[in-house]
């Protein structure tokens, strides 16, 4: 795999979603004689949406993907998480394929296709199916506070894989991604970049991540104020920050957002660290963040100080910290009823009819009496 990255390109190929189709999707809903607002949040919702499939009357949102990128990091050693027995980063992949994960479950009620792709999960590296690991940049990535999380070559790799995962997407007909990361430590690895990119202090980036108590926050706290200490001197490559306090799976996002925009291929960002790297890729392209939507506000403060610079509202206040694309998927309800309402009737797909299930055999008045 080429592993030159020429960032400056994507300033240019980054396009504005279509404006023409976006005004042309609010005199649609006018021909529907619906009052101004009078479907709420839907309407921007769905202007949205038309300006980014350049395309009025909308088209049903019908081949939605949550897709989760993977990967542990080394600040995960020092505790600032909290540990669950059974939920490794490796156990969370697993559950995921296997279905039994909530966001596999939530998928499945939606109507959404899953996809993992392991950056730097701590496992062995046969242990998931190849289409899971064919990106696979390396076992884990550094202990930021002390050390680079990824060599220069390694973040090279792992923004191309984000790209390549773009392009794939994109000739495979997904029309909406639900993005989210599965990884250990990614919180803090979320606060570290966001800290540096808007110029705050430890404190007031760290959050509780994983539910954690005030002394594994005051611990995360000072693994943030010394991982910051080692991204600021490379705040002005975005390439060599995520290679000194990002990891694998943050550059392969990053790389995937940018190469995403380049391909009008929408997207919803779920927790902190999505949140995080549209920050880094809006530092290369501008225009970036206008094809992206914020799922959920998960409460953490790096987060939010992410959407403030980011100029993204979350749609839903859910406070959902679980990570693997969770707040993101439940997005997308609203954003499969704004593409409904204002396309087509002819075009929105009939909902598939219910299994018919036998009533359940309840006792009657008179038993339950003794008269029976």
């Amino acid at each position: 795999m080429d592993t030159t990255v020429d960032l400056d390109s994507f300033s240019s190929l980054v396009e504005r979603p279509d404006e023409a189709a976006r005004k042309a999707a609010e005199e649609f809903r006018q021909q529907l004689g619906l009052p101004p607002g009078g479907l709420g949040a839907l309407e921007e919702l769905g202007a949205w949406l038309a300006s980014v499939q350049g395309a009025a009357p909308l088209r049903p949102v019908a081949a939605a993907k949550v897709l989760l990128f993977a990967g542990d990091h080394g600040v995960a050693g020092l505790g600032v998480s909290r540990p669950v027995p059974g939920r490794t980063t490796a156990d969370r992949v697993h559950a995921v394929l296997e279905g039994t994960a909530p966001v596999a479950l939530l998928a499945r009620r939606y109507g959404a296709a899953v996809r993992v792709v392991d950056l730097a999960v701590d496992a062995d590296p046969g242990e998931f199916p190849a289409e899971v690991s064919q990106y696979r940049v390396r076992r884990g990535s550094g202990r930021i506070d002390v050390e680079d999380a990824l060599t220069a070559e390694e973040t090279a790799r792992a923004f191309r894989a984000g790209m390549a995962i773009a392009d794939e997407e994109a000739d495979a007909g997904t029309d909406l991604v639900l993005l989210g990361d599965i990884g250990a430590g990614s919180t803090t690895v979320a606060a570290v970049l966001v800290g540096a990119l808007c110029g705050t202090d430890a404190a007031a980036v760290t959050g509780r991540g994983s539910g954690i108590d005030d002394r594994v926050w005051m611990v995360k706290c000072a693994t943030v104020r010394d991982a910051l200490r080692r991204a600021r001197p490379v705040l002005g490559d975005q390439l060599a920050l995520l290679a000194a306090t990002g990891g694998a799976d943050f550059a392969a996002i990053t790389g995937f957002l940018l190469q995403a925009a380049v391909r009008r291929l929408p997207v919803v960002l779920d927790g902190v660290v999505s949140a995080a790297c549209a920050l880094v890729a809006q530092r290369v392209a501008f225009r970036a963040p206008e094809w992206w939507r914020a799922g959920q506000d998960s409460g953490e403060p790096a987060q939010a100080k992410a959407y403030d610079r980011l100029t993204l509202t979350p749609l839903q206040q859910l406070g959902v910290t679980a990570g693997e694309g969770v707040g993101a998927l439940l997005a997308l309800p609203l954003l499969q009823a704004a593409s409904d309402a204002l396309a087509e009737p002819a075009s929105v797909p009939a909902a598939a009819p219910a299994e018919p299930r036998p009533p359940a055999k309840l006792p009657t008045a008179a038993e339950l009496l003794g008269l029976g």
